[in-house]
């Protein structure tokens, strides 16, 4: 069932990219962001309350430091999404599972001993493979004029390692799962309200402002699904079955937007999914377990 639950969330979160696709051509990425984190907010304050967890914190600035890597990954995937075709911004996204590793090993090189770059070889090399699919993703956005926002959806995955490394700090301290997904609904909420402040609102018309509502909604529905899938299964199965989200995304992007991504890009993708792959099962045996991902 545990299977079940992660094909679902990313599931949801595809669904989501598609919804901020549609939404894009209306709204700038600083209003999907604020609208994205209100709706998350009343969600998990719901959430919150059914499991009887309680919103005040004993950490409030590991909550701010998270909110603030957060919603820059956030940000950068949804600036992504509107100007890359779908199943690029979702692999680039997805990318944050091979930072880690990077992350990961750099720390144990620097702070462990020299023969341990022996162990972590073959971590290593699938790095090395993963960014190699993303110079073959890459190299058809540099032909159509697409390259900044290419690097852009790269930061993304980035910064969303660093997001995922500071929720994994938040559960060795006993925060709940729910109240930390609360917070960082809050947080996005605030900065996407004061960004959206200076940018200018967009003229909400009709019908196209229905599409903010599934994007709230689709992104705590996929954080809930993602969420049991880690904490009931196994998380080396389903880390991997995370790249399901790749295959919906470059299946509502053909069926929908008509994205036409050459072999090359094709290649990319399935190089990426395969040495993300990859290095979560080495990483589990030579190095500390990556936490759970959130979107």
């Amino acid at each position: 069932m545990q299977a079940s639950w992660m094909i679902l969330a990313s599931l949801f979160f595809s669904m989501m990219g598609v919804c901020i696709k549609f939404a894009s051509a209306h709204f700038h990425t600083f209003e999907l962001v604020f609208f994205r984190g209100l709706i998350g907010v009343f969600f998990m304050a719901t959430i919150c309350r059914l499991q009887g967890v309680g919103l005040r914190t004993p950490i409030p600035m590991m909550h701010v430091w998270r909110t603030v890597v957060g919603v820059t990954s956030l940000a950068a995937w949804f600036y992504a999404i509107g100007h890359l075709p779908l199943a690029t911004a979702m692999t680039l996204n997805y990318m944050s599972g091979i930072w880690v590793a990077v992350f990961l090993v750099g720390g144990t090189l620097v702070v462990g001993k020299l023969q341990d770059a022996t162990r972590q070889g073959p971590v290593v090399l699938a790095v090395i493979a993963g960014f190699a699919g993303v110079i073959l993703l890459l190299r058809p956005t540099i032909e159509q004029d697409q390259l900044f926002a290419g690097i852009i959806g790269l930061l993304s995955g980035l910064v969303a390692a660093l997001a995922y490394i500071q929720v994994a700090a938040l559960g060795r301290l006993n925060e709940p799962e729910a109240r930390t997904v609360f917070y960082f609904s809050v947080g996005t909420t605030a900065v996407g309200a004061m960004l959206t402040l200076i940018t200018g609102m967009s003229a909400w018309v009709w019908p196209s402002v229905l599409w903010l509502l599934p994007v709230g909604i689709l992104a705590a529905l996929g954080q809930l699904c993602m969420t049991k899938a880690y904490s009931r299964g196994s998380t080396l199965v389903v880390a991997n079955l995370q790249y399901s989200g790749i295959v919906f995304g470059a299946l509502f992007g053909l069926m929908l937007f008509g994205d036409q991504i050459p072999l090359m890009g094709w290649l990319g993708m399935g190089l990426i999914m395969v040495s993300g792959i990859a290095s979560t099962i080495l990483r589990n045996r030579t190095l500390p377990r990556a936490p759970a991902e959130e979107h």
